[in-house]
């Protein structure tokens, strides 16, 4: 199984980036996360938010195997508890198949993508901002990967 998280924005601040590798690093060899970044729409007065979202859904969809799982990331979402997203990781694992979790830009994600999507998850009923999205799933995943192994960090 191959996990990949697609995200809208390309040269996040190096807080963004630390942040993510010290969870990514911690994960088994088995369980690598690959981060996929999608060029940000462009936004201007001329250009409308639709046309720069539906931009990047085109890019997220084109990432996204035809097999593949999807699961958005989205504040519409159902919330997972610590031990509900171990499961959900267990049978990702389990099923074989690939799974892309999408982070979308500014505006969220294309109804596209969110069409495209099996599972829809929201992180918090909170607005978070997308780079820091990025971290806070890294580290739920490893939490997640924690409790399956049986291993402290969960508690």
């Amino acid at each position: 199984m191959r996990l990949r998280i697609l995200a809208v924005g390309t040269r996040m601040p190096p807080w963004v980036s630390d942040g993510f590798n010290e969870y990514a690093k911690r994960m088994p060899p088995e369980l690598r996360v690959e981060l996929v970044e999608l060029p940000l729409g462009q936004r201007g007065k001329s250009q409308p938010v639709e046309k720069a979202m539906a931009k990047e859904g085109e890019a997220m969809l084109k990432a996204i195997g035809s097999g593949d799982g999807v699961v958005a990331l989205d504040v519409l979402g159902k919330p997972w508890s610590t031990e509900k997203l171990a499961q959900q990781l267990r049978g990702w694992q389990e099923s074989g198949r690939n799974y892309n979790l999408l982070i979308g830009g500014p505006d969220g994600l294309a109804p596209q993508c969110l069409s495209r999507a099996d599972q829809a998850w929201s992180l918090s009923p909170l607005t978070l901002p997308h780079p820091l999205v990025r971290i806070l799933l890294m580290e739920q995943l490893y939490r997640a990967w924690t409790l399956n192994a049986g291993h402290p960090y969960h508690k």
